[in-house]
């Protein structure tokens, strides 16, 4: 071979490992990285709380379920509280003996079927009516004001959680704007927003979607609608000028404000 096709052979070879190495960069350009970790995050001060998605669920299935029956905000807290310490915030199908749900209720002792205490709404008006009936409940310590209600055989066990569950009450009752944010993939299938306002009206009551609303009341509803997202295939909730969706997890400002809460849906399978 001569000197010139040998120079000819190795600039060819060169080439083809170029061209190898720029295809082999593109692909893992384009190679998609490892998914966002599916949370929600509620900051109150310097302290800020992490929550998966279920917990944003029922917790703010509690603060909808409170504010339907009318109570002060600070029974949100004691009742999240409560289920902070009892399950979790998820709603579990075991427990001591026959304990099921968010709070750990008993079928035997009277809190209902096993079907109603593991539905989170049912489980929430048990307690909140149950603390109702506690006299003097609302200058009571939260720990106190937990177990005059859970009775539990660790009573001093809520106070650990007071801080954190102060926090996701001002936040899902409305207190704070915009206090609750959940980061997930977008939804690809929604249902529809008769589906979701029905759901929504049977926790928390009328008004919700559709009509001008009071400033927590209209936090209220969209922290409800981005704890259930993932549910109903939530991919947009906006009011007051901010607009949160799943994939940003956060809320930002720059749309048009309104009085009345918007929701968007992925369209329905």
């Amino acid at each position: 071979m001569s000197s010139r096709s040998r120079k000819l052979t190795a600039a060819v070879a060169a080439l083809v490992v170029l061209v190898a190495a720029v295809v082999a960069a593109v692909v893992e350009l384009e190679r998609p990285g490892p998914a966002a970790r599916a949370e929600c995050r509620v900051a109150l001060g310097r302290s800020t709380y992490v929550l998966d998605l279920d917990q944003a669920t029922n917790a703010t299935t509690i603060a909808a379920v409170g504010k339907r029956l009318g109570l002060p905000d600070h029974a949100v807290t004691v009742a999240v509280a409560a289920a902070l310490q009892e399950s979790g915030l998820h709603n579990l199908d075991h427990g001591d003996r026959d304990s099921l749900g968010l709070f750990q209720q008993r079928p035997s002792q009277g809190w209902g079927t096993p079907a109603q205490v593991m539905t989170p709404s049912y489980a929430a008006r048990l307690f909140f009516e149950h603390l109702a009936q506690v006299p003097g409940w609302e200058g009571l310590a939260v720990t106190d004001a937990a177990q005059r209600v859970q009775r539990s055989g660790a009573p001093q066990a809520y106070a650990q959680w007071e801080g954190e569950a102060r926090a996701i009450a001002r936040a899902t009752t409305g207190e704070i704007p915009a206090g609750l944010a959940c980061r997930s993939d977008t939804p690809r299938v929604g249902t529809s927003v008769d589906a979701v306002n029905a759901v929504l009206t049977s926790e928390l009551g009328a008004p919700a979607l559709g009509t001008a609303l009071a400033d927590a009341r209209g936090w209220t509803v969209a922290s409800w609608l981005v704890g259930h997202a993932t549910r109903f295939g939530i991919v947009s909730v906006s009011f007051q000028g901010r607009t949160w969706t799943p994939s940003v997890g956060a809320w930002r400002d720059g749309t048009p404000a309104t009085a009345d809460v918007r929701v968007q849906l992925a369209r329905a399978g």
